[in-house]
């Protein structure tokens, strides 16, 4: 048995109960206060050259000069603890530095709670109920906020020359402005690199869309260092593809078709949908455009009388939809929806359910961005027939493709 093991074993003797050990007054409580206090201790006497009560700190310059005490936030609870001084005022201490009250790891267990939803409120609720500690929502606030300078470098860093597809899609949040609340929207970009791996290119937050939107998130996309973008996979994105033929002219617009079904089905009744919803898909699923084209106008005939701003609004989006029907099965399912991003939204409503609103712009990007940050995590593959889709890019766009 080590040292280690055999002090452990003492100290645990006493501890008859899991509150004796891990409760507001229990055994690990009082080993982190001595702890630190230690490491305080330590750290005065590295500053002072000498130990406590040593004959070399005569006329030395310096010397202890008693304590002062300060309240220590833990994950432990509120600990009080005794921080040695020096005569000359000049001993800055590492473990805890002047003017912090909060151990390591604190803050992070603050800002991991806010990552998955929880508001500042809630936060505070619940560091009281395990901890003990009492925390107000504007301090919580503070520790929040420490990560804006972390999104600043995220949202400029560098990206790769070349995406084969980029995803676009907003979800809505309101936010606090000018004393009212306002409908906002929040637009991400969710890049497919050439690995096959889901990247986040950016967030973006405006209350309304347009060509000279697009056209600046655009144009900061290349100022970032993209060069080409194959397939831009969109939601009916008012303005984008005006902006994408100035930013990125070769770049081919694709509108989502999954989100044109849904939009149709609203229309429809319910003992008519599954037919509706078969008929529609007899159009996409067509091998060609020219057949894609005639299974338009027989959805056009069968349902025109009864549904007749289905088929108008296919014909109007045609242009944006048809591109869809130029590429193989291989491309087709990668670009058919955009699930992928659909998926990360649905993860970052879960972090927004719990706010009626928003106190400001910046409270929303350091929300989503920590959020969007866990999801992030688990890309730890190429999405599903990349290999596929990336020999037929290839084979599509050869002269974009880098060997």
């Amino acid at each position: 048995m080590t040292r280690y093991e055999e002090l452990l074993d003492e100290l645990l003797k006493e501890c008859d109960d899991p509150k004796d050990l891990l409760g507001k007054d229990g055994l690990l409580k009082q080993l982190t206060k001595d702890l630190v206090e230690r490491m305080l201790q330590a750290e005065m006497t590295n500053h002072l050259g000498y130990e406590k009560h040593a004959t070399e700190g005569r006329n030395s310059g310096n010397s202890r000069n008693g304590t002062g005490g300060k309240t220590l936030k833990t994950e432990q609870g509120k600990i009080p603890i005794e921080v040695p001084r020096d005569r000359n005022g000049d001993f800055e201490p590492q473990v805890i530095g002047k003017g912090e009250t909060r151990f390591s790891g604190f803050d992070d267990k603050i800002i991991s709670m806010y990552a998955r939803g929880m508001t500042t409120t809630e936060i505070g609720e619940h560091l009281e109920d395990l901890y003990g500690v009492d925390v107000s929502p504007s301090f919580i606030s503070d520790v929040t906020d420490a990560v804006l300078d972390e999104v600043k470098s995220w949202q400029h860093r560098p990206l790769d020359a070349i995406y084969p597809i980029v995803y676009l899609d907003a979800i809505q949040v309101k936010v606090r402005d000018s004393g009212s609340i306002r409908n906002k929207a929040v637009y991400l970009a969710l890049g497919i690199n050439l690995d096959g791996a889901k990247e986040l290119l950016g967030l973006w937050i405006a209350q309304t869309e347009g060509a000279k939107f697009w056209l600046g998130i655009l144009t900061e996309l290349k100022n970032r260092g993209v060069q080409d973008i194959f397939i831009a996979c969109v939601d009916g994105l008012t303005g984008f593809p005006d902006a994408l033929e100035t930013a990125f002219p070769q770049t081919q617009v694709q509108l989502c078709i999954v989100h044109m079904v849904r939009n149709s089905l609203k229309f429809v009744s319910y003992k008519d949908r599954k037919q509706v919803a078969a008929d529609l898909k007899a159009v996409y699923q067509s091998a060609t455009l020219d057949e894609a084209e005639d299974q338009l106008k027989v959805f056009a005939q069968t349902w025109d009388a009864r549904y007749p701003t289905i088929s108008k609004a296919w014909n109007k989006q045609w242009d944006l939809l048809n591109p869809f029907f130029a590429f193989p099965q291989e491309i087709r399912k990668v670009i058919y929806t955009t699930n992928a991003i659909e998926s990360v939204n649905r993860s970052v409503r879960k972090v927004t359910k719990n706010r009626s609103a928003f106190p400001t712009d910046e409270s929303v990007t350091k929300l989503l961005y920590l959020a969007l940050h866990n999801i992030a995590r688990k890309w730890t593959k190429p999405i599903k027939d990349w290999k596929a889709a990336l020999g037929q890019f290839a084979i599509h766009f050869e002269d974009r493709v880098p060997l």
